[in-house]
């Protein structure tokens, strides 16, 4: 069985290595700082389970388990933690065990044995019962699934979400992806961050640069670092200048 260790505090990590070495039939296959880190190891290495610590920085536990979540092949996940307030969260995002640091042998090696019984087909099918919001907080990336892995962006680097049937387009500074969810789930988690200037789009606010009418009488938006220009519906109009006047 493939592990991967996930904690920012070395002696941490070590420790959880340590144990794991001691087991038959368990390997180590990869470590993490950060739940970014994390995500991006699984996507290379594949393991089987990942012993994830939560509070981190840059991405954390939780997070990064609603992004693990998403992969097509989504690993078993432990929390190994030193705070218990977390707990229920941790199950919301499918956890299979949460262990209190310091983590015990033996508490790890049940763990560990249940993690053996289910299959990656099994794990699959709970992680599709995940809801879209599936962190207990507001995200800080957007996961998507490309012909590379799974893919994060930070939200911070997204220019618009603009609707095309059944997928999101995303757009970001290092071009764009694609997302399964829908305009009005994303709009309830960072409406602070972004405004709806038409029905299929939503802008985020600190890349706007100004809007203007186009030749054919619709107004578009100009977005700070890019050349195309987005339609700006009648409805939106009278909304988006009162925004605008805010920034």
């Amino acid at each position: 069985m493939r592990v991967l260790v996930c904690d920012d505090e070395q002696l941490a990590r070590d420790r959880l290595v340590r144990l794991v070495d001691t087991m038959e039939g368990v390997e180590v296959v990869a470590e993490a700082a950060n739940g970014r880190e994390a995500v991006q190891a699984a996507r290379r290495m594949q393991p089987d389970v990942v012993l994830m610590d939560i509070r981190m920085p840059d991405m954390d536990g939780m997070e990064a388990a609603a992004c693990l979540a998403r992969s097509e092949q989504p690993p078993a996940l432990i929390f190994c933690t030193a705070y218990d307030e977390h707990a229920l969260d941790a199950f919301r995002v499918r956890a299979l065990d949460y262990l209190l640091k310091p983590v015990s042998r033996d508490d790890l090696s049940a763990a560990l044995a249940r993690a053996r019984t289910l299959t990656r087909a099994q794990r699959a099918a709970v992680a599709n019962e995940l809801p879209q919001a599936q962190a207990s907080q507001r995200r800080q990336h957007i996961s998507a699934r490309t012909h590379r892995g799974l893919e994060l962006v930070p939200v911070e680097d997204v220019r618009y979400f603009l609707a095309d049937q059944k997928y999101i387009t995303v757009r970001h500074s290092g071009g764009e992806v694609l997302i399964d969810e829908t305009l009005k789930d994303l709009e309830a988690e960072f409406g602070d961050l972004f405004v709806r200037v038409h029905r299929n789009a939503l802008v985020a606010l600190n890349y706007i640069e100004g809007m203007e009418q186009a030749p054919a009488g619709h107004h578009q938006l100009r977005l700070r670092g890019l050349e195309d220009t987005l339609v700006v519906s009648r409805r939106h109009v009278a909304g988006l200048r009162k925004v605008m006047l805010r920034l």
